[in-house]
């Protein structure tokens, strides 16, 4: 849906010029989300959300009923979600973990270490080993595995199936198992095999990498003759920003996901989305500061920018949004208005890549008027670089 709720759209006009641009979360739309994903999931799948997506104390807080826990991949993530959702399970992963880090995790009990090369693997077992009185850690094997460029065709950014620096290379699988498992390495525990390969895949997509992802687990663990508990297989669900009222297909990732756990009786499947939970329940507010005419192209310049809201820039789409006219026009200069049915809405940034959205139909618009772009509530403010230009950072409203 890309026009805001009404809650959202009663407090963006509801807003002073000097309080926008703002980011507006409707919690309660996000609760009603992560209920009907839950819904979809059988009882052996397991929902991680990625904090990395949004970490928001309050989104995370928002989503702590509906999911079973919480990736986190840095230091401090790690710190920041454990004090917004105390004592819920956390698994770290992420390439470079500092020995600080990893000691960190451990001093704070984390369960699950997604590992991501060997050298990883040697220095968590050294930490640990200082550690001896705590039960074994549990670690799964995080691997770049070698998928067909078909399974990884339709996604929009590849993280895996070519050279990348995430995960171990499948050919130092053995090593690490045999590591795992010969006894040298005692205060580890192998649970399983994680993998995340691709984001933005569809459901029939997703369902076939879990699949190659599974069944290569299993032939590992087979080969070694030890047990498999977990396979993770990421996140990555395709979030459709040019028409964003189409959502993934979680009914039938589920029906999928369940007919591979029914195959692996002893197996645990665990998911990590975060774009496809929180991206919808979130818009970025602002307001219209001129309306320009550039070579026959209009243009509309709104408070904020790419510096506030990057994806658009990082991704090379347009941010679905849409236009809340204002009738009052308080200033004694004349407003300036769109003569043309489409317009270009840009930032504030000295650059021609702040570019939120292009040519969007807003016959009449004037400054003044404001805009909410939506699918804001993931990969938004906490990728942005905020300083450029020490533009005033965004305001922060929590509804439901």
């Amino acid at each position: 849906m890309t026009a805001p709720t009404r809650a959202v759209r009663e407090l963006v006009l509801g807003l002073p010029s000097d309080g926008l641009p703002a980011y507006v979360y409707d919690l309660a739309a996000l609760r009603e989300h992560a209920a009907a994903v839950r819904a979809e999931l059988s009882g052996r799948v397991e929902l991680y959300y990625a904090a990395k997506a949004n970490p928001e104390p309050e989104l995370l807080a928002a989503l702590s009923p509906y999911v079973d826990g919480f990736e986190v991949s840095s230091g401090g993530e790690l710190a920041h979600v454990g004090r917004a959702v105390p004592g819920r399970p956390l698994a770290f992963g992420g390439p470079g973990k500092t020995p600080d880090e990893i000691a960190t995790a451990l001093d704070l009990g984390v369960a699950r270490f997604h590992v991501e090369s060997l050298h990883e693997l040697r220095v968590l077992a050294d930490l640990a080993a200082r550690r001896a009185a705590d039960p074994p850690v549990g670690v799964l094997l995080r691997f770049n595995l070698p998928l067909s460029a078909a399974s990884l065709a339709g996604s929009s950014l590849a993280m895996g199936g070519r050279p990348t620096p995430f995960g171990l290379d499948p050919s130092d699988a053995d090593t690490a198992v045999a590591l795992l498992t010969g006894g040298t390495l005692p205060r580890l525990r192998l649970l399983g095999v994680h993998a995340h390969l691709a984001s933005g895949l569809e459901a029939e997509e997703q369902t076939g990498v879990a699949e190659s992802v599974v069944a290569w687990a299993v032939a590992l663990a087979g080969r070694h003759r030890v047990p498999l508990a977990e396979v993770n297989v990421g996140g990555g669900m395709h979030v459709d920003y040019g028409t964003p009222e189409r959502r993934f297909d979680w009914s039938a990732y589920g029906k999928g996901l369940a007919r591979i756990a029914q195959e692996h009786p002893d197996l645990t499947l665990r998911i990590e989305p975060g774009r496809a939970l929180t991206a919808y329940c979130g818009w970025y507010a602002t307001e219209v500061l001129d309306v320009k005419r550039s070579h026959g192209e209009e243009f509309a310049v709104v408070r904020g920018g790419t510096h506030h809201l990057r994806t658009p820039a990082t991704k090379g789409h347009d941010q679905p949004c849409s236009v809340l006219p204002v009738e009052h026009w308080p200033h004694p200069w004349p407003r300036p208005a769109a003569a043309a049915d489409a317009v270009t809405f840009t930032g504030q940034l000295c650059t021609p890549k702040d570019l939120l959205a292009r040519q969007v139909p807003a016959p009449g618009l004037r400054a003044g008027d404001r805009v909410a772009f939506a699918l804001a509530g993931a990969y938004a403010w906490n990728i942005s670089h905020h300083d450029f230009l020490m533009h005033p950072r965004p305001g922060f409203h929590f509804l439901g």
